[in-house]
């Protein structure tokens, strides 16, 4: 099969077509005929080598994939050969064919391409995983995402609108900012020329917001806590900003803040098919309906992975880019 692989760590173009042996679905496992697979910044980590796969975990990038099961387990599961699914995976998803866990597994929405549906498992699991079961955002509460305008960033304004909540959003420009206020977003604020922490406070009348979904951490943690309500929580899921942050910690104790954090690559498969499950109930139906949608930047072939990269190290997008297989 066709494949993307990493010849060594460095820039965009150290990803490389090549041809490797097709996967074979073990046990609880289907094969999938890929049709399309999304670009995450998680590949741009593995690829600078800053972000190992799991063990047993295909050294091929790409944690999203939509297409066909070609081969499944014949010992049972939902999903039989012909289906379309869309499926989050430890990696592999460059390429023409793809083993997913059967529990990571969804179907397709009604009324979704397979070009859509590749833009969905990582972004949806994620936010679902940290805004709402980690954040604990209830209905009615407001959240704070910076990066906005990433595919995690317009995932959680559409969701979080959707369900309830007064959703505001950091981005890089004022272009950016129309188009998370056009998803949904109370507010965009561009970082660039604006004091997030001061416009949080202005729009939310000096109380500040209750979750905030941060990808940046470093010296945001310190600002993130000034924007907080009394028993707010920080969500950390990335470290764009570096490792190392500064804050007052006895603010911690004073307002019973809560700062949280996660990674979902190395989770078990048990772990991410209760997220599966969550999803399919709660807001695959919104995704059905249209009151939701993956916000699809660009398409681009498989073999030009290294522009996808390119583009989002350089922050470019809008949404999700995605590859066609």
């Amino acid at each position: 099969m066709r494949a993307i692989e990493i010849v060594q760590p460095g820039g965009p173009e150290v990803l490389v077509p090549t041809t490797r042996t097709r996967p074979v679905a073990g046990p609880g496992e289907v094969l999938i005929k890929v049709a399309a697979a999304g670009i995450n910044r998680p590949d741009v980590f593995q690829r600078m080598g800053a972000y190992a796969p799991p063990p047993g975990a295909s050294d091929i990038p790409g944690l999203e994939v939509a297409g066909e099961i070609v081969d499944a387990d014949s010992s049972g599961g939902r999903f039989r050969v012909g289906d379309r699914v869309c499926a989050l995976v430890a990696g592999g998803g460059y390429a023409e064919y793809c083993v997913a866990p059967v529990e990571q597994c969804l179907p397709i929405p009604a009324g979704l391409s397979m070009i859509q549906a590749a833009g969905l498992p990582e972004t949806y699991y994620t936010v679902w995983s940290n805004v709402f079961d980690r954040g604990a955002l209830a209905k009615g509460e407001t959240l704070l995402v910076h990066g906005g305008a990433s595919g995690i960033g317009t995932t959680a304004i559409q969701i979080a609108k959707a369900m309830g909540n007064t959703v505001y959003a950091t981005v890089g420009s004022d272009e950016r900012a129309s188009a998370v206020e056009a998803l949904g977003a109370a507010k965009g604020i561009n970082y660039k020329t604006q004091d997030f922490v001061s416009e949080i406070k202005t729009l939310t009348g000096g109380r500040g917001v209750d979750v905030i979904l941060d990808m940046v951490a470093g010296e945001y943690i310190g600002r993130d806590i000034k924007a907080l309500a009394d028993d707010g929580r920080i969500v950390v899921i990335a470290t764009l900003g570096g490792n190392k942050s500064l804050f007052d910690s006895s603010e911690l104790m004073r307002r019973r803040l809560t700062i949280t954090g996660s990674t979902l690559r190395p989770r078990p498969v048990a772990f991410k098919g209760k997220i599966a499950e969550a999803l399919e109930a709660k807001v695959w139906p919104l995704l059905a309906s249209g009151k939701i949608k993956p916000i699809i930047h660009c398409t681009m072939p498989l073999e030009d992975a290294s522009k996808g990269h390119a583009m989002m190290q350089a922050g470019e997008q809008i949404g999700k880019i995605i590859l066609t297989v």
